[in-house]
């Protein structure tokens, strides 16, 4: 049951996107179509999954037993810039034209917060490896549920009449706000 708990507390309560504000970048730039945003969903599942395991090893394992605590920011930055060059080669890979459709998003990953953000919050929230590994695809499947929603808003608003001033970033913006404060509402932040 507490696994549960993290996982729907992740994706709806504390959405990383919508309520902790960490991933804004991808969730704006690759949000266009749905097709995309499953694409960047599935990268960044793999990454912050992969990330929040090795981090956790490496900071229960390596850091802490060394005293040293204040590499933790470097070290998983550099932990999860190797992983997206290998979430990178493998998409070139496997499905080049998912690569194409990324573009600049997929290498940015790397600096995505929502990934980093994760993997430190695991280690302040002192979750075991278990726990982590919820906790981690709880906040995906929250990154990719905000994603999504917010790409099909977006298509079906791109089939809409709407006035010349508010096509594009300003009706874009004035959704993701709306979806945000939907989401704020599941914490009981309104």
């Amino acid at each position: 049951m507490e696994y549960i708990l993290i996982i729907i507390s992740a994706v709806f309560v504390s959405n990383i996107v919508l309520n902790q504000f960490l991933g804004i970048c991808p969730f704006i730039g690759v949000s266009n179509k749905v097709e995309t945003a499953i694409g960047m969903t599935g990268a960044v599942t793999f990454v912050m999954v992969i990330a929040t395991v090795v981090t956790y090893l490496i900071w229960t394992y390596l850091l802490v037993p060394l005293g040293m605590e204040f590499a933790r920011t470097i070290t998983f930055i550099l932990i999860i810039a190797a992983l997206v060059q290998l979430v990178e080669i493998i998409l070139k890979k496997v499905s080049p034209a998912m690569y194409q459709a990324l573009g600049i998003f997929l290498p940015l990953i790397t600096t995505n917060c929502a990934v980093l953000g994760v993997a430190i919050l695991t280690v302040q929230n002192d979750y075991n490896l278990i726990q982590s590994v919820f906790f981690a695809t709880g906040n995906s499947l929250g990154f990719g549920l905000a994603l999504i929603l917010f790409s099909a808003i977006r298509e079906q608003l791109e089939l809409s009449n709407l006035p010349k001033a508010m096509r594009g970033v300003p009706i874009a913006f004035i959704v993701a706000g709306m979806l945000a404060l939907a989401f704020m509402g599941f914490a009981g932040i309104v």
